[in-house]
C-alpha cells in the first residue's frame, strides 16, 4: 500500500489488523517503519511518527494504556501509574513504559512486553469508568502506587488526591486495612501518615521528603501569615514560626502561574522578591528558597536548611 495514513485514527494510531482489513500486508507495514512514517508501540498497533515524537511521556503512556486496555484477553481495570495518569495525578520519576492493570478474576498476575498484569483484590468503590475504561478510583491508585514504590515517589500523587478532595486518610486507612497482607505494603502506612492535602505540588511533596532529613522540627505547609485581625496576608510553602525561618520552592511552573497579561518571567521574578521583602519587614522572619537544582543535591541543601534554622546566615 502506497499510503497507509488514511487508516490512522484521530490520535495517529494505526492497527495491523486494519491494514490487513484494508488489503495490506506486513512488509508494507514494515516498510513504513523503515522509512519514519510509521513507529511500531506495541503489538499490533502503530502510530504516525510526527504525532508519536510530538507528545510528552505521560500522553504516550495513555495511548498505550487505551490500547493495552482493548487487547487484554481478561477482564482488567488500568491501574497503579498507568491510573494515576488517568486521573492526571503528579508523577516523579516513574517508569511509563509499562501499562499497569489489575486482574478481576482473582487469577495471578502476569508480565508481558510493554504490559504489567497485577493479582490484587477489588473492593466495592476501588473501580470507577472514566472515558469507556475501568479505572482504579483515586484511593485505590494512590495504595498502589506505595505497593511499586518508595514514599518520595509515592507521596505527590497522594497530596494531590488529598488536595483535590478526591480521597481522604479515613478512606486511605480503610484501604490499606485491606491490603495488609498484600506483598510490598510494608511503606503504605509511612506513607498515609506522612501525606498532606496542603502541600500544593510535586515540588513541595519532595520538599517535604527531603526536610525529613533534617533532624528538625517539621515545617508547617501551606502556612497562612496573617495580620492583627486574622486576615490572610500572605501564603507561604513552607514555615518554622516557632524558628523565624519560611521556605518558598521557586519552579519554572510557579513563575508562569502568576504571569499577567502582558508580563514576562522577569516581571514575576521581582513581584516575589518584593513580596519576599514585605513578609520579612512584617514578621522578622528569614527566607530560605530552594530550586530544582537544590533537590538533587539533598545532603547539601539539608546541610545549609539546618545551619538557616540554627540561625546561620540565609545566602551563602
Amino acid at each position: 500500500m502506497e499510503n497507509l495514513r488514511y487508516l490512522a485514527d484521530a490520535d495517529g494510531i494505526i492497527l495491523r489488523r486494519d491494514v490487513i482489513a484494508a488489503g495490506g500486508t506486513d512488509t508494507d507495514l514494515r516498510r513504513a517503519c523503515r522509512t519514519r512514517v510509521l513507529v511500531r508501540i506495541r503489538h499490533g498497533a502503530y502510530c504516525l511518527k510526527e504525532l508519536w515524537e510530538a507528545r510528552t511521556r505521560e500522553a504516550r503512556h495513555l495511548l498505550l494504556s487505551g490500547l493495552a486496555y482493548e487487547f487484554a484477553r481478561t477482564d482488567v481495570v488500568l491501574s497503579h501509574v498507568s491510573a494515576a495518569i488517568i486521573h492526571d495525578a503528579p508523577l516523579w520519576d516513574l517508569s511509563l513504559e509499562e501499562v499497569h492493570m489489575t486482574r478481576t478474576d482473582g487469577r495471578a498476575g502476569r508480565r508481558e512486553v510493554g504490559v504489567v498484569q497485577h493479582r490484587g483484590q477489588l473492593r466495592k468503590g476501588d473501580v470507577m469508568v472514566v472515558d469507556g475504561r475501568k479505572v482504579t478510583s483515586p484511593t485505590r491508585t494512590a495504595l498502589d502506587l506505595t505497593t511499586l514504590t518508595d514514599l518520595e515517589h509515592a507521596l505527590p500523587a497522594m497530596d494531590h488526591f488529598l488536595r483535590t478532595g478526591r480521597t481522604s486518610k479515613a478512606e486511605l486507612r480503610e484501604g490499606a486495612k485491606a491490603m495488609a497482607r498484600w506483598a510490598n505494603t510494608l511503606g503504605t502506612d509511612l506513607v498515609i501518615n506522612f501525606a498532606d492535602g496542603r502541600r500544593e505540588s510535586l515540588a513541595e511533596s519532595r520538599t517535604a521528603v527531603m526536610l525529613l532529613g533534617t533532624g528538625m522540627p517539621a515545617p508547617e505547609p501551606n502556612y497562612k501569615i496573617r495580620d492583627h485581625q486574622g486576615n490572610v496576608l500572605w501564603r507561604v510553602d513552607f514555615a518554622w514560626p516557632e524558628l523565624g525561618v519560611f521556605l518558598e520552592f521557586d519552579g519554572k511552573v510557579k513563575y508562569q502561574k502568576f504571569l499577567k497579561e502582558g508580563e514576562d518571567v522577569t516581571d514575576v521574578v521581582l513581584r516575589e522578591k518584593r513580596r519576599e521583602e514585605r513578609i520579612c519587614r512584617r514578621t522578622g522572619w528569614r527566607c530560605i528558597r530552594l530550586t530544582w537544582a537544590d533537590l538533587e543535591r539533598p545532603a547539601a541543601t539539608i546541610r545549609y536548611i539546618i545551619s538557616v534554622l540554627q540561625g546561620g546566615p540565609v545566602y551563602l
